[in-house]
């Protein structure tokens, strides 16, 4: 097996001693710059790279260029810190007085086994695994790394609310299941992760421009994600005489390459340890970014949305109930399959009412789903209660505070697996520690 390797910093004697093995790794390229081992990544002309520069200037952004074009990074760090941050976003780390026969052999069993994943089905060499970690025999996870050690901590669950083009109430849906699944007792996060529209803030009235997803994305790129920037990233809210956090999503549309879909992923399985149920509102688009432009290595604006579709346990298609909603969900749902092999949504009716559907509408929206939708199954239909929604949303609050005895607010709580609760009354936004 020959592995060609590309060589970033100023190390002529490791190269030398490379070459001077005349084994399977052959040194095709020195760098001076990153980007240059990432530039030559994307024409496959490298197996591996082998960075002996300044550690600091060393990323997640990086590692994860690599990693998604099949490259396997090796780091010569002598910096415990530095040693445990990018061995935790996936880098094999050596200590640069390593002898090249032993770097040697790392290089070519790293490259090999990479291989091997791959002709197994195990997916695309090189491709991080959940949270974006790629297992190396030479990893040195630090102490918030989500591979670093089993956690006794049963993880929690990831529900994603999503749905097609047209308002069809992801985030009303979104943020009062989060609020009913509070009430019930678990230890819930709300995310706003929807790059074209965010607005969880102001259903809940949080006028803020902090952005809290995009400060969790920018800790965990740097693998300084801890339970102190958790609780600085999502404050706790209180709503309806219970208390949930709240990751607010980005102020302006522009500022979507805040969540590089890598960080989120990571972001996410954190989460995993930190509540009972995460819930995160995602946007509608689920066209691949790399089909809208001929640069693949661009930001990818709806990789937020699927990389939160392919972590969630459980994701809800909310489509609106009338003559153009339906037809909407059903090619959504079909498109939705297709983008995530495996995601087998639960279909959420919204707006249901007899005036848009005719008598009988939830029995109609059976029958219409039977006959043109997939074959995934309801979950659940929530009326048409533009009294109730109107009142909350203006109210900056859930449907349990601003109308805790609405049908509307009863459909929400089944959704979440709550029962009915008696009348809370509407109390003020308060921020505390959990």
């Amino acid at each position: 097996m020959n592995v060609a390797v590309v060589v970033w910093g100023e190390n002529g004697a490791l190269v030398e001693g490379l070459e001077r093995l005349r084994g399977a790794v052959t040194v095709v390229r020195r760098c001076a710059e990153l980007t240059e081992v990432v530039a030559l990544a994307e024409t496959g002309l490298a197996d591996a790279a082998l960075l002996a520069g300044d550690p600091g200037l060393i990323d997640a952004p990086i590692l994860d260029a690599l990693a998604a074009r099949g490259i396997q990074a090796v780091v010569l760090t002598a910096d415990p810190g530095e040693a445990a941050r990018l061995g935790g976003l996936g880098a094999a780390v050596e200590p640069p007085g390593t002898d090249a026969q032993a770097l040697s052999d790392l290089l070519e069993l790293l490259v090999a086994g990479a291989a091997g994943t791959q002709a197994a089905g195990g997916g695309r060499a090189g491709m991080p695994g959940p949270g974006g970690q790629h297992p190396s025999p030479a990893r040195h996870p630090g102490p918030n790394d989500p591979g670093a050690a089993p956690d006794p901590v049963p993880a929690g669950r990831i529900v994603a609310v999503w749905g097609p083009a047209g308002s069809p109430g992801r985030t009303t849906v979104a943020v009062n299941f989060a609020a009913e699944a509070a009430l019930a007792g678990g230890r819930v996060v709300l995310l706003d992760a929807d790059t074209y529209g965010a607005s969880v803030a102001a259903h809940l009235g949080l006028l803020e421009e902090s952005a809290g997803l995009a400060h969790l994305c920018r800790l965990a790129d740097q693998f300084v994600l801890d339970g102190a920037g958790f609780e600085r990233a999502c404050p706790v809210v209180a709503v309806a005489g219970t208390r949930l956090r709240v990751a607010t999503g980005i102020s302006r549309p522009a500022r979507w390459p805040e969540l590089r879909p890598e960080a989120l992923a990571r972001v996410l399985e954190f989460l995993r340890r930190k509540a009972d149920l995460v819930v995160v509102d995602v946007s509608f688009c689920l066209e691949a970014d790399e089909d809208l432009s001929f640069d693949t290595s661009a930001p990818q604006r709806n990789g937020a949305t699927l990389a939160v579709l392919e972590a969630a346990d459980e994701v809800l298609a909310v489509g609106a109930a009338d003559s153009v909603g339906v037809p909407r969900l059903v090619k959504g749902v079909e498109e939705l399959r297709a983008a995530v092999p495996g995601c087998e949504p639960a279909v959420v009716f919204n707006r249901v009412r007899a005036s848009a559907v005719g008598p009988s509408p939830e029995r109609q929206l059976r029958l219409a789903w039977e006959r043109f939708g997939p074959e995934v199954g309801i979950k659940g239909f929530l009326p048409h209660d533009a009294a109730a929604a109107d009142l909350s949303l203006h109210a900056g609050s859930v449907l349990a505070e601003a109308a805790p005895n609405s049908a509307l607010r009863a459909a929400v709580a089944a959704l979440a697996g709550a029962g009915p609760r008696r009348r809370t009354p509407l109390l003020a936004r308060r921020r505390a520690d959990l």
